[in-house]
């Protein structure tokens, strides 16, 4: 797989990338609803594999203050994955949560950061367990870390944490709720030979 482009990768396996999106923002949705106690619906995932240093550019400003979940990912595949999404988003899922005003939008507080950091937990773990059930590979997370910075000074902790020192990052991009009022990113960022492994646990030549 090596000699082939990531533009080459994304269109050979797009259906496999696409239905890895579909599963694990089906999941996130479903897990956040029974949270919230909530009816919500899901927009189609956009889904593409890219080289890391390019995920600044794909999300946006990189000078955006977003909520950030990190965590390693361990056992049959290495790296580290994480959970973006921005402050109105956040605002929303806690104020839910929390039963307050939709339009209470003060700093967090402790509580409320262990409520986004719960949140994402759930919403990581449930993009995990779609990529086990699709592949049968054994994927543990590791404790998740909670972060509220610019995108840029987030996207650079999982080299420095976790010693990430792969090339490849799938991102997934998803907007979900009543109102498609909550809109985040999936990253995983596999290391070493660890994307081979999933594409061979789901029958793909590499």
């Amino acid at each position: 797989m090596s000699e082939l482009s990531f533009d080459e990768i994304n269109e050979k396996y797009y259906d496999v990338l696409k239905e890895i999106g579909n599963i694990g923002a089906g999941n996130a949705t479903t897990a956040i609803a029974n949270m919230l106690n909530l009816k919500m619906n899901m927009s189609v995932p956009n889904v593409e594999l890219m080289p890391v240093e390019k995920i600044e550019s794909a999300i946006g400003s990189e000078e955006q203050i977003v909520v950030g979940i990190m965590l390693g990912v361990e056992t049959d595949i290495d790296g580290s994955m994480m959970y973006l999404m921005d402050l109105p988003s956040a605002h929303h899922l806690v104020n839910r949560l929390m039963m307050r005003d939709p339009d209470y939008d003060a700093d967090f507080d402790e509580m409320d950061m262990s409520a986004l950091k719960e949140i994402g937990n759930i919403i990581s773990s449930a993009y995990l367990s779609a990529l086990s059930g699709l592949t049968n590979l054994t994927i543990t997370p590791t404790v998740p870390y909670i972060s509220i910075d610019m995108a840029a000074a987030i996207l650079s902790v999982p080299a420095i944490q976790f010693g990430m020192v792969g090339d490849k990052a799938l991102l997934i991009n998803t907007e979900m709720g009543d109102g498609m009022d909550i809109s985040g990113y999936f990253i995983l960022m596999p290391e070493g030979d660890s994307y081979e492994k999933i594409l061979s646990a789901l029958g793909m030549p590499v």
